[in-house]
């Protein structure tokens, strides 16, 4: 069975932790992966991971490959993918990578940029894990890499989790998401794309409550939430209370949502800023279920590794690869 190629991306913040991206290095090549792309652990340029034509010639160049790679991961988020936005090459992105199998992945601020390759380019990338933060943390979950590989090595995949909220569902649209910051720093611009009738879900970190309700309030107000199928919250990790809040929370935050929406909200999806975190493709078709407080998301039409019509060799990733478990 052929190595699995992955090459590193850079688009935001320069990797500060930089033992966590070499044990994901080491544990990526001690699972026959072989790395390009190793350079970009080596920029620094103020909060970034290199200047802002090095970081979007990390994306360019894959329109320009001889071979391309297996899985384009990025490194960390941060800061810094809006400021790519206007230099990527959309056409030929386009042109060179759809129908093909490699998998886009990353969270957080790579949320820009699969906002844009969607709106620009019609591109699925993939919402999941990122070199530092979960190749390389030191104590690895149970839940995330193997359901990573198990998504990106197969045509279709599926996620499953408990949730409150709604207790019967069963519907179906586009899936779509990620940092809700992100998400509405995009609202109005030619890289916010147009997905009616679609599953999306969010996440966020660090961001007081109320910020998180204004934030999903935005969506609510341009009209975004309401084109929408349903609403699907993932983490809010590490959120900022003051004494001011006066016991007001997420919680209280999300019942106003759900008064407002006039969409199905469901909540617990481990997706974001904590160590679980399943891979979701962006902009597949897909089908949420819910039943008696267990969701579950099923979807396929994406990326995946060793093409999308080498049938042998994904069955084979699938079942064999070291990290699926």
């Amino acid at each position: 069975m052929p190595a699995t190629r992955v090459r590193l991306i850079a688009p935001s913040g320069y990797p500060h932790d930089r033992t966590a991206m070499y044990r994901g290095v080491e544990r990526l090549r001690e699972s026959d992966c072989v790395l390009d792309g190793l350079e970009v652990l080596e920029r620094t340029e103020l909060r970034y991971a290199g200047s802002d034509a090095e970081r979007a010639a990390d994306l360019n160049v894959l329109a320009t490959l001889d071979a391309l790679p297996d899985v384009a991961l990025a490194i960390r988020g941060g800061y810094g993918a809006t400021r790519l936005l206007e230099h990527l090459h959309y056409d030929a992105l386009r042109e060179r990578l759809d129908g093909i199998g490699t998998v886009l992945v990353g969270h957080s601020d790579f949320t820009a940029i699969q906002m844009a390759l969607h709106a620009k380019s019609g591109l699925v990338t993939f919402g999941g894990p990122m070199l530092g933060p979960d190749f390389g943390v030191e104590h690895l979950s149970a839940l995330t890499l193997p359901h990573f590989w198990r998504t990106v090595c197969a045509a279709q995949g599926s996620a499953e989790w408990t949730s409150s909220g709604e207790h019967a569902l069963d519907l179906e649209g586009p899936l779509w998401g990620g940092n809700l910051a992100m998400l509405c720093s995009l609202l109005d611009t030619p890289y916010f794309p147009r997905i009616d009738g679609g599953i999306l879900f969010v996440e966020d970190v660090s961001e007081p409550p109320f910020r998180i309700e204004r934030l999903l309030y935005q969506l609510h107000l341009s009209g975004v939430l309401g084109r929408q199928r349903a609403l699907i919250l993932g983490d809010f990790t590490d959120c900022r209370h003051s004494v001011y809040d006066n016991g007001y929370g997420l919680a209280e935050g999300f019942a106003q949502i759900r008064r407002v929406a006039g969409i199905p909200v469901l909540d617990g999806l481990p997706f974001g800023h904590a160590p679980d975190k399943f891979t979701l493709p962006f902009g597949v078709p897909a089908r949420l279920r819910v039943d008696g407080g267990r969701a579950r998301l099923d979807f396929t039409g994406y990326p995946h590794i060793g093409g999308w019509g080498n049938a042998a060799r994904i069955t084979c990733l699938a079942t064999h690869h070291p990290m699926c478990g």
